[in-house]
């Protein structure tokens, strides 16, 4: 069977449709014979249901003319008939119910799963351009949509068919101008429904949407409230929601609108066909064409009929924003994958730890290159430095070899493998990175750090904690390693969320190690006391180290320096000074221990600014004392513009 439009897929992705109706097929197909089931029984349900007015005229018949119940024994078939067809429409009922009660959760799970493991797959870049709560919630509005929709067809859709089909042919029977009008009836009313929900699809689409996108306004703002208040930026952020919810009712009151327009066309339909049906039936028994038995089941279908059709446009319509809402997930989450596996891409892990840029050109727009013909080495077991103002290209230099995205041209290598040869698993179990700003998983402090290795042991735990000089806050915490750290870590200080990830690394133990800053947010006590385990876990590692101190890779065994993508300048701390270029430049104008915001003028610095540089130090040692220092600028404009 088709899947759709093709897709570049990750390997061991789920296979899912990337087309509403081929999305829902595809779910029910893993429990068809469970909607086989309920679509047999259903139909059973809405056939016994329409039957009991035809068992009911076949009573009135039988009472016809028997005066003072002499013939009693007629009426026991009709009145079986009664209690059998209402008997089977609670029994078929309710075992389609409780197909319906163990299928929903388990469907919803299953959709909710497989676009998880599907959206898991996706890029950094996709990450970056939508919404986490709205991708949440579009995981969330598709597992309850293909559920919704599914149940709309088989519930409601399903036995009106039925109800309208066992009407139509039981009025034929009592005559064939009652049954001609009900068929006529039914497929214009049917039909003009249809059309009416169709027309109303878009404004449904557009509320669910508008919808989506104040959720994720929502999640953003409660995710920021602290900077909202630090700012004092309450009444603004009121202001941002309200114009969210201002587009949101506008989309929803337009939807609304035209919802009851369509009302207006069924409650008259319904009206016409009760009318008609009544009418032309007391015509047919005026004119002994049909008996009183038969007037009275027509004109009980008509009723049975109407309540069943009144809110048929309604359903078709909740069929159409269902459907909206999985056209809506699928289309943002069942995309072509960006970074994939080749199929023969190897698991292997790093030995050596050897880093190579060959012919590397990038840029994040490609018609706007960062890197161009970019070539450099890094020795296995090399300590290597990465400078630069921002958006010079240190930050990307990183995120090629994490392989967060391809280059355009050439190829970056470990131990001689192109990173695009190996599995996206085996290179990031590899890698040990302690970012700038980490990020914590909203779960226990101990799981946090055991992140790192899923199979270490609570000592194991423990022992990194006390490593990274965390264990002694931990401990300190009411609820020790089972302590719950808040969404993103928001529970903890900026010192103890990096002394976290930094025990989360430790216990990874990874032979590739990328520091990013790693104890910009400690203390200067705190820094110092950590440098020596830092400088333990990189022994016998190949370790790249982004800095915005100078003295941060003063000690390393090599400097990059990076300038607008390139590389200017290449050697160990002393012999830059010594060049007196662009290093030296940056060593003389930073501010106190940080680099500045733009590059230095051309002209070289005088010699006399390198008095004040910091003597070499341990590495990851910064100044002496940081409190009441201006922080060094964050890098993310370059992770988002090179």
């Amino acid at each position: 069977m088709s899947r759709g439009p093709s897709l570049r897929r990750a390997p061991g992705s789920p296979p899912l449709p990337a087309t509403p109706f081929r999305f829902i097929w595809y779910f029910v197909d893993h429990y068809r014979w469970g909607y086989l089931a309920m679509v047999v029984l259903t139909a059973a349900d809405a056939a016994a249901g329409i039957l009991v007015p035809y068992a009911l005229g076949r009573v009135v018949k039988s009472l016809e003319g028997d005066v003072g119940g002499a013939r009693t024994a007629d009426l026991q078939v009709p009145l079986l008939l009664f209690v059998g067809f209402t008997l089977a429409g609670l029994v078929f009922g309710r075992a389609a119910g409780a197909i319906q009660l163990r299928l929903g959760p388990r469907q919803r799970q299953n959709v909710t799963r497989q676009l998880y493991h599907y959206l898991q797959l996706h890029s950094y870049r996709f990450f970056s351009g939508h919404f986490a709560g709205a991708l949440a919630h579009r995981i969330s509005e598709t597992a309850l949509g293909v559920t919704q929709t599914l149940w709309t067809f088989i519930t409601e859709l399903w036995p009106v068919a039925i109800s309208i089909g066992v009407a139509v042919f039981l009025l034929f029977r009592a005559h064939v101008w009652l049954g001609a009008f009900a068929l006529a009836w039914a497929l214009t009313f049917i039909g003009i429904s249809y059309v009416l929900a169709r027309r109303c699809q878009p404004y449904a689409l557009r509320s669910a949407q508008a919808r989506s996108t104040t959720t994720g306004a929502i999640v953003d703002s409660v995710t920021n409230l602290t900077s909202t208040r630090l700012f004092a930026r309450l009444d603004f952020e009121r202001d941002h929601l309200e114009g969210h919810l201002r587009h949101e009712l506008s989309a929803i009151l337009a939807s609304n609108g035209y919802s009851e327009r369509i009302r207006w066309f069924q409650f008259t339909g319904a009206a016409a066909f009760k009318v008609g049906v009544l009418f032309l039936s007391v015509h047919f028994w005026r004119a002994g064409r049909i008996s009183v038995g038969e007037f009275v089941m027509a004109v009980s279908l008509a009723l049975l009929v109407i309540n069943e059709t009144r809110n048929l446009s309604r359903r078709f319509m909740e069929v159409f924003e269902s459907l909206g809402n999985v056209a809506n997930g699928v289309r943002t989450i069942v995309q072509s994958h960006e970074l994939v596996d080749e199929p023969n891409a190897l698991p292997l892990g790093i030995g050596r730890g050897e880093v190579r840029f060959e012919n590397v050109s990038f840029g994040y727009d490609p018609r706007r290159p960062l890197f161009e013909k970019l070539d450099v080495r890094i020795a296995p077991g090399q300590h290597v430095g990465l400078v630069g103002v921002s958006g010079s290209g240190k930050s990307s230099f990183v995120s090629l070899l994490l392989r967060l995205f391809d280059p355009q041209e050439g190829s970056i290598r470990v131990d001689g493998h192109d990173v695009r040869e190996l599995t996206q698993d085996a290179l990031h179990s590899q890698i040990g990175l302690i970012p700038q700003d980490p990020s914590l998983f909203h779960r226990s402090l101990r799981d946090n750090i055991r992140y790192g290795r899923s199979e270490a042991s609570d000592d194991e735990v423990t022992a990194a904690s006390l490593q990274a000089q965390a264990h002694d806050f931990i401990q300190s915490t009411p609820g020790g390693y089972d302590a719950l750290v808040g969404e993103r870590g928001v529970k903890l200080s900026g010192g103890q969320r990096q002394r976290v990830a930094i025990a989360r690394v430790l216990l990874k133990n990874a032979p590739l190690l990328i520091l990013d800053e790693a104890t910009s947010a400690l203390d200067s006590i705190t820094e110092r006391a950590i440098a020596d385990t830092l400088q333990g876990l990189m022994r016998g590692k190949t370790v790249i180290v982004i800095a915005h101190r100078l003295s941060t890779v003063a000690s390393l065994d090599r400097i990059l320096v990076f300038d607008a993508g390139r590389i200017v300048e290449d050697g160990s701390h002393q012999e830059l000074l010594e060049r007196r270029g662009a290093y030296f430049s940056l060593w003389s104008r930073q501010a106190d221990g940080f680099l500045p915001e733009r590059p230095a003028p051309h002209a070289a610095a005088p010699h006399s600014a390198v008095h004040g540089a910091a003597p070499n130090g341990a590495v990851l040692e910064g100044a002496a004392d940081t409190a009441g220092r201006a922080r060094a600028p964050t890098e993310e404009p370059e992770r988002a513009n090179g």
